[in-house]
């Protein structure tokens, strides 16, 4: 590992527990969703995020030029570079190494929908970043996720298992994968991968607690923190999400008692 690379991920994982808290506002051009009063007033969301105090924060360029600067070398920027759709609709690059530099990122992130035809095309999206971040010093973080045979994203332990894997074998520095839903099955994936592996705060549940008790089951599993997204910017109290996510992740708090954290 190049200094350069290892400066820039201490820095991600700079909190003394050793886990991250990360937050990505990185959903419009990806998911669809339309637009939700937390994407619609990103400005806003971004400011009210940032006074949680996030260990990093997983952004598209635009959003980092336009907005990032008032917590530029304040916390770490992850750049998001993919432009992809589980449906293969899109399937295409925002944003190169040289870019990333230039913009002072931390990390690049990179979309891969694994399984079914397109599966080989986005392992190597991934492996061209990886080939390219090493003239840089710039880590790749892979959000992976396995789908079934209608482009819908599956949770099951060999699906996520077999993703992990593929991502291993082309060389990202951090793995971001959903959990399983399996704790047992989920720390054998954590144990059986020699990289760093953090979970996806996955889609909007019903409850805040539900969103805080999958973190709180896939820390427990082993995995060091995770990004989150819609639970986080889609919450009645952004600010307040996340210190509670900060709590689960790097003080072992329960959901119940996170929730305490909470407006």
């Amino acid at each position: 590992m190049s200094l350069g690379k290892a400066v820039r991920l201490n820095r991600i994982f700079s909190h003394p527990s050793g886990n991250l808290c990360s937050v990505a506002i990185d959903h419009f051009p990806i998911y669809q969703i339309g637009m939700p009063a937390g994407l619609r007033q990103i400005g806003k969301t971004l400011d009210a995020i940032m006074a949680g105090h996030p260990d990093a924060i997983t952004m598209h360029k635009g959003l980092a030029k336009s907005l990032w600067e008032p917590y530029a070398g304040k916390t770490p920027f992850i750049l998001q570079t993919s432009g992809v759709r589980p449906d293969d609709t899109a399937m295409v690059i925002y944003s190169d190494m040289e870019e990333a530099a230039k913009l002072g990122a931390d990390a690049i992130a990179v979309v891969a929908f694994l399984r079914n035809a397109s599966e080989a095309a986005y392992l190597k999206m991934v492996a061209d970043a990886v080939r390219a971040s090493e003239s840089y010093g710039i880590p790749v973080i892979c959000h992976c996720y396995p789908r079934d045979k209608d482009n819908n994203v599956v949770y099951h332990p060999e699906d996520i298992a077999w993703c992990v894997r593929c991502i291993l074998e082309v060389g990202a520095d951090i793995i971001k994968v959903p959990y399983c839903g399996d704790a047992i099955a989920h720390k054998q994936i954590v144990d059986d991968c020699p990289v760093t592996i953090v979970a996806a705060g996955g889609p909007k549940t019903n409850t805040m607690r539900d969103a805080l008790n999958v973190l709180r089951e896939a820390c427990d599993a082993g995995v060091r923190g995770g990004t989150v997204g819609r639970n986080i910017w889609g919450s009645h109290d952004i600010t307040g999400a996340v210190k509670a996510y900060k709590a689960v992740i790097h003080d072992g708090a329960s959901a119940d008692d996170a929730l305490s954290l909470m407006a």
